[in-house]
């Protein structure tokens, strides 16, 4: 029997995903949750000191998480319709998503310059962006579940050059463990690179984000 495939199961498909999303981005303050109830013994500048790395593990991870997100919601907004691949694609950017506050309380409990760890939290940004990307490649490959004129907004040589520098700061964290998380800086250089690989790919540059 052929599968109908309506929009409240693509209602269905996108407010799970905004569900889980958000679950994961609020367990990222749990352990910060559970360090609180000793600030009654302390001064909340002693408090802060002593969980600075929790703090901002949560503070990155939460920009980390919700920038994803509006990726994610940029990309369904060209969706019309939806196919196993998508749904079952759509399962692995979640699980890669709901990963993140385990890697990021690995992060924060880290004694630093720990080459296992730190390539822990960066390839776990990697598997984000690799399963996003897979998505964007099924949707650009199956005109039949994109809106009309949709096509024109794909770019997927945005998703490749962060792929291309999340991979690099991988291996360089591996490499190099004494700089650390430090080599996600390189992320600032993702637009040239987005510049670079669109021109090599032919395609006129873009001034919109």
């Amino acid at each position: 029997m052929a599968v109908m495939r309506t929009e409240r199961g693509l209602d269905r498909l996108v407010n799970f995903s905004d569900a889980t999303v958000a679950i994961a981005i609020t367990l990222l303050i749990l352990p910060l949750v559970d360090a609180a109830k000793d600030i009654g013994h302390q001064s909340f500048g002693d408090f802060f000191s002593e969980n600075f790395w929790e703090l901002l593990a949560f503070v990155i991870s939460f920009a980390v998480i919700a920038r994803y997100w509006v990726v994610h919601h940029r990309v369904f907004e060209w969706v019309e319709s939806y196919d196993g691949r998508l749904v079952w694609l759509n399962f692995v950017w979640l699980a890669t998503i709901v990963f993140m506050p385990f890697t990021a309380n690995v992060l924060s409990n880290s004694n630093g310059e720990r080459a296992e760890v730190d390539a822990l939290y960066i390839g776990n940004l990697l598997a984000i962006s690799l399963s996003m990307q897979a998505i964007g490649w099924v949707l650009a490959h199956s005109p039949g579940l994109v809106r009309e004129g949709a096509r024109d907004s794909m770019d997927s040589t945005r998703g490749w050059s962060a792929i291309i520098i999340i991979g690099v700061c991988l291996i360089l964290a591996v490499l190099v463990p004494s700089v650390g998380m430090f080599w996600l800086f390189l992320m600032f250089l993702s637009e040239p690179v987005h510049l670079l690989l669109r021109r090599l790919a032919g395609r006129p540059s873009q001034t919109t984000p």
